[in-house]
């Protein structure tokens, strides 16, 4: 990464951050933005950011490989695990899900999980999560806290996610 001065050193949160468990995951869409909003120096900024608040993982549920050379320049360790097509839901979310979890199985790591936008099925996997963990013990209570941590209402898709992981006892150990 380039030398940044003065405030710009600090970088940039990344857009639509939140945390999902304190100081251990925490959820964004894409650095550097989604699509065509999508900036260079933007994604150099946030990635400093993420780099100063103590992250050691970027777990990337893209299909696409956007972002992950960025991720080596900033010397960010991270993992794709795609979320795939619907048909592959149910497999997939539990490779995401055991990625999650042994990622922060280790107490040292901390954790950013992004989408290309903060939309529908990031949130789905987040409530999802919470779910496999049994952090939250069923469904209709995992959507509300989903919806509660990230500021967004779940729709149709982030539900699908949802019941595909209660309809295939998607849960750690299982």
């Amino acid at each position: 990464m380039s030398a940044l001065r003065g405030r710009w050193a600090q970088g940039l949160q990344p857009r639509m951050f939140c945390w999902v468990i304190k100081d251990r995951l925490a959820a964004s869409e894409r650095p550097g933005g989604f699509a065509r909003n999508h900036r260079k120096i933007r994604r150099q900024e946030e990635l400093i950011w993420l780099h100063q608040q103590g992250f050691t993982r970027i777990i990337s549920i893209l299909d696409s490989q956007h972002n992950l050379h960025a991720y080596d320049e900033a010397a960010l360790a991270w993992e794709q695990v795609p979320l795939g097509r619907h048909d592959e839901m149910p497999e997939r979310l539990r490779v995401i899900y055991e990625t999650i979890a042994r990622r922060l199985d280790d107490p040292s790591e901390r954790v950013l999980l992004h989408q290309e936008e903060f939309g529908d099925r990031l949130v789905g996997v987040i409530a999802g999560y919470l779910l496999y963990t049994e952090l939250i013990p069923e469904g209709p209570a995992a959507i509300m806290v989903a919806e509660r941590l990230t500021g967004r209402e779940l729709g149709a898709t982030g539900r699908e996610i949802v019941a595909a992981t209660v309809d295939h006892g998607i849960v750690r150990g299982a």
